[in-house]
């Protein structure tokens, strides 16, 4: 019996607390919750009520993305309605200066004319130094009247381009830019109107939509798009992962190339290796143009055309041993160094063996000093008398430090050879550690 008024206190408690959660209409007593029928019945219309919630869910609810989605459009629209505001403002202003230009005019005709016409554009001019500077006033009451259609064109084309963006049309703006006359909206403006778009879910980012147009006419103009668009437009390009493009614009369109859209490039490739040769391809194209030819030697290097930068090393006047030194410390590759030590044709080496040794364990690139020592101990005696006698810039005590590295670092016989050489030339039978003096100062001068 104590159990029965247990469970009966615990069935009713179980009963009112859910009840107190709950937002039910229909309520149970103690007695239905009880009852198989009562059960059943309020079993009956929980069901009624969970098909109801689930029909609810797919008619007056959406997946959280359609409100991503939707903030992003407004996003856009809120764009658009700035755009359409800035121009509605420019209108405004002209309408207005027009306004005030045609009473002036309508006032001068209803006096027959009397005042001199001088005077009538000199207040014009005073009203548009209260309006603005805007030079259409001058354009408009031009001479020629050749240069007023010209002027009333420009300003259809530049009415006409923030039309088509307030409308969203960015495709057709774009193409409007790159055909508008005098490339009057090829310039930084109208680029930073795109750029305050921004991107579009499904949609081609309208800049680089801007960039395609504007590079694709300038051919056409004969005329190169200037450095400033140049690098923007590579930029852009490279953000939007277009490499196409970007190889495109660089090799066949008419463009100014500066130092930093090469840099542009060649970080590009740097950072995604897939990609490396092409960009370091096109960033030597670049630094060409702009007569760098420092950065297109390190471009050819680093794609290991050694080669063709020994030429390019000849042509060049403005290369040094400190450029050399610097250009084996960023692309430390043994080949590079074996062409730069080496003569060619009967042609003293670019740069001198035994700094090269110096430099290279100097600045814990040892690894890459050894693979030298290793083939240079490889080497025939005549060839290693060769490279000691052509360097002119190692002194018998720095010629100490490279034999004592040889020693160091296991090449006996190539120290002893260099020792050898050394001692055999202009009457040196030793070399002491103080001792300066250049070893081919001899055999010039």
């Amino acid at each position: 019996m104590e159990n029965l008024k247990f469970w009966q206190q615990s069935l009713q408690h179980w009963c009112i607390t859910r009840e107190e959660q709950s937002n039910l209409k229909q309520r149970m007593t103690l007695q239905d919750s009880v009852n198989l029928e009562a059960l059943n019945k309020h079993k009956q219309y929980l069901q009624d009520k969970y098909i109801k919630l689930k029909q609810d869910m797919s008619t007056k609810y959406v997946p959280a993305q359609k409100k991503i989605d939707l903030d992003e459009e407004m996003i856009v629209i809120l764009n658009r309605r700035d755009i359409a505001e800035n121009l509605n403002k420019d209108l405004k202003f002209r309408h207005q200066r027009l306004q005030v230009i045609s009473r002036i005019l309508s006032s001068w005709v209803k006096k027959n004319m009397r005042i001199p016409f001088q005077d009538v554009m000199e207040r014009i001019r005073k009203t548009k130094a209260i309006y603005g500077d805007d030079n259409i006033v001058d354009e408009l009451f031009e001479d020629d009247p050749n240069k007023t259609k010209e002027a009333i064109v420009m300003l259809y084309y530049i009415e006409r381009f923030n039309e088509l963006i307030s409308l969203g049309e960015y495709e057709r703006a774009a193409c409007f830019a790159a055909n508008s006359p005098k490339r009057i909206l090829q310039n930084t403006g109208t680029m930073n109107k795109f750029k305050a778009i921004g991107k579009i879910r499904g949609k081609p980012l309208p800049l680089l939509l801007f960039f395609e147009a504007i590079f694709s006419t300038s051919q056409a103009f004969k005329r190169p798009i200037n450095a400033d668009l140049t690098m923007e437009g590579i930029k852009c390009g490279l953000s939007e992962e277009r490499l196409d493009l970007v190889t495109h614009w660089v090799t066949q369109e008419k463009l100014t190339f500066s130092e930093k859209a090469g840099d542009i490039i060649f970080a590009y490739g740097e950072e995604h290796t897939y990609h490396k040769s092409k960009c370091l391809a096109l960033a030597q194209i670049v630094y060409n143009e702009c007569g760098l030819h420092k950065k297109a030697l390190l471009c050819l290097c680093k794609q290991g055309q050694f080669h063709e930068a020994m030429e390019h090393i000849q042509q060049s006047k403005d290369i040094s041993i400190d450029d050399l030194i610097q250009l084996i410390t960023v692309c430390p590759q043994i080949d590079l160094i074996r062409c730069l030590i080496h003569g060619k044709n009967g042609k003293p080496p670019f740069l001198s063996f035994g700094l090269a040794v110096l430099h290279l364990f100097s600045v814990d690139m040892k690894k890459v000093g050894i693979k030298l020592l290793q083939e240079v101990s490889k080497s025939d005696k005549d060839v290693i008398e060769h490279l000691v006698m052509s360097d002119l810039f190692c002194t018998l005590e720095k010629w100490q430090e490279i034999t004592n590295i040889c020693l160091q670092n296991g090449f006996k016989n190539l120290s002893n050879d260099i020792m050898s050489i050394l001692r055999s030339q202009a009457g040196v039978s030793e070399i002491f550690e103080d001792d300066t003096t250049n070893i081919m100062e001899h055999v010039f001068w």
